[in-house]
């Protein structure tokens, strides 16, 4: 018996009184020590990304009490950092199961500790919160979502006063706090309805939301001549948050073609037709597909739950359906944006490009024929958001023209500071309405950028580590690849990039990065929000059919030390 899961276990059980589901799933726990322990053997990780959890009793759990746990944290943070007139939140939630609850348990606590809360009256997308801090000036705000997790998962993002998710500083000072406190005892918490009656918690404007809408709105590059608007669409949001802005933003830029996939079209937190509601996976696609086929859509858009990620399918030569990665998308965007810019002169003077360090290297050689200045971040689009905070400070906003990551998260605008599928949404609509009115198929113009700038092949590889073993297994892992190496099996190791102690002007991060010969490349890391180690894999190859004796190659001697 573990003391320390058995002494919180039944502290929970004498103390956890206000959610009935809480008392219930104790009462199952006290025979089923494997699970108890998974509950209860650590408090929930705390870190760039906010909280992250599977819903449920315990404190490694989403539930009320961790959620506002870590809100007192973050409001005794805001009030060391902030002075009271400055002491303004923003708060929103998406589809999920308990999103409502916890914003509200959120609110409650915040306003408590003095601090006005701003909280959207309805489910919003992530962008949408993020755009909420910068325009009431807000010294944080936070995100009830777990994104693209399973339905089992919840999650609460945290952000700073300028729209972006918070710093690893930041992160590591607000965890201090959070660890300080007594999670029955020292968390302040007041009645939502009063707080609400004297207007200490409001509700956010529609006039935000619409502002936001016009901002989006105003990315578009194209002139209505050059676009054939009639392109027919086929938009899921997978039960989450974008059915309501990514229409919006279509229907005002004249796109009436929509159709949506009824299946999915209402939240639901659930999310009853596929186990991950992520565009990156095949599974959460096939229904769109289905009723692309059904309607001979020109195009298949996906949002994920909290609406800051997209995935599409096109048709291909032969008329089936097929899906483009991340990094395809980002490279298909880049290429268009700058295209459109010179062709219309409002290409800046100095244009950046801001990527992750895994996605697609490709997108520097359309960079050096467009004279596009990239920048490399680590993974995470709050590095992204962190970078245009920069330029901005500089005065020199105008200058960003896109920011993506091949996790399916893209942004051209400098109005948010995290990914927008809203923006993305409308951008990819006039990019294929741009080539269908030049009679061009945009999986053929994407062959083309690879005759023009060679085959870049991306794959992304997860294996999952669940649990308290899991955790120590991929320490062990990552320490593996930290020794001394020479070869990736036939691939000779160029170079090795250990970003643990912060290389290249970036802040430490648990990731390894192989440069191998023949332009290929292999990036590690443990996710920061679920319990799994992702592969990035570049392979650089002639024709596409070579790159998967190279994947295969660099996937087996990976798990050769995995063992």
């Amino acid at each position: 018996m573990n003391v320390r899961v058995e002494t919180e276990y039944l502290r929970w059980c004498e103390e956890a009184k206000e959610d009935e589901k809480i008392i219930e799933e104790l009462k199952k726990l006290k025979n089923k020590e494997e699970e108890k322990r998974d509950a209860f053997y650590r408090n929930l990780a705390f870190g760039t990304g906010g909280l992250r959890g599977v819903l449920g009793a315990g404190t490694n759990r989403m539930n009320i009490y961790t959620v506002a746990k870590a809100s007192q944290g973050l409001a005794d943070y805001i009030k060391e950092k902030f002075d009271i007139e400055k002491r303004k939140i923003a708060v929103s939630y998406d589809s999920r199961n308990y999103s409502d609850i916890f914003a509200k348990v959120a609110s409650e606590v915040f306003s408590a500790n003095g601090i006005q809360v701003f909280l959207y009256d309805k489910l919003m997308p992530t962008p949408c919160l993020s755009f909420a801090v910068r325009e009431l000036m807000c010294a944080a705000g936070v995100m009830i979502t777990a994104s693209h997790n399973p339905g089992k998962y919840n999650g609460y993002k945290v952000y700073g006063a300028d729209g972006c998710q918070i710093t690893i500083e930041a992160a590591e000072e607000i965890y201090k706090k959070i660890e300080k406190i007594d999670i029955f005892k020292e968390v302040l918490r007041s009645s939502f309805e009063k707080e609400l009656e004297c207007e200490k918690i409001q509700y956010i404007s529609n006039d935000v939301y619409q502002k936001y809408l016009s901002c989006v709105l105003k990315e578009t590059v194209r002139s209505e001549e050059e676009l054939d608007k009639s392109l027919s669409i086929i938009y899921t949001p997978l039960n989450g948050t974008g059915l309501v802005p990514v229409t919006d933003a279509l229907y005002k830029a004249g796109y009436q073609n929509v159709k949506i996939v009824e299946e999915q079209r209402n939240p639901d937190g659930e999310f009853p037709t596929c186990n991950y509601p992520n565009p990156e996976e095949p599974e959460a696609m096939q229904l769109g597909i289905l009723y692309a086929e059904k309607n001979n859509a020109d195009l298949l858009i996906a949002t994920d739950p909290d609406c800051d990620r997209v995935g599409i399918a096109v048709k291909n030569l032969q008329g089936n359906y097929k899906l483009l990665s991340g990094n395809e998308v980002g490279v298909l965007l880049f290429d268009y944006l700058c295209k459109a810019r010179l062709e219309n002169n409002t290409m800046p003077k100095n244009p950046v490009l801001i990527k992750t360090i895994v996605t697609t290297d490709m997108v520097r050689e359309i960079a050096q024929k467009y004279s596009v200045k990239v920048i490399d971040v680590l993974t995470g689009f709050k590095f992204i958001g962190e970078q245009i905070g920069l330029l901005e400070k500089s005065e020199k906003t105008e200058s960003y023209i896109l920011g993506f990551e091949e996790s399916y998260g893209y942004l051209s605008g400098s109005y948010v500071r995290d990914k927008d599928a809203v923006n993305a949404s409308l951008l990819i609509c006039e990019m294929l309405a741009y080539y269908k009115k030049q009679g061009i198929r945009v999986i053929d113009h994407l062959e083309d950028l690879y005759v023009e700038y060679g085959h870049y092949i991306t794959k992304l590889c997860t294996y999952q580590f669940e649990g308290e073993p899991g955790m120590k297994k991929m320490e062990k892992i990552m320490a593996s690849l930290r020794m001394d190496m020479e070869r990736l099996g036939e691939y000779k190791i160029l170079k090795k990039l250990d970003y643990k102690d912060g290389i290249e002007g970036l802040p430490k991060s648990d990731v390894v990065k192989f440069i191998l010969e023949e332009g290929n490349s292999v990036v590690v890391r443990p996710s920061g929000t679920e319990p799994k180690l992702k592969i990035y894999l570049t392979i650089r190859v002639e024709e596409t059919e070579d790159a998967k004796q190279i994947e295969e190659e660099l996937i087996k001697n990976l798990e050769k030390l995995f063992q």
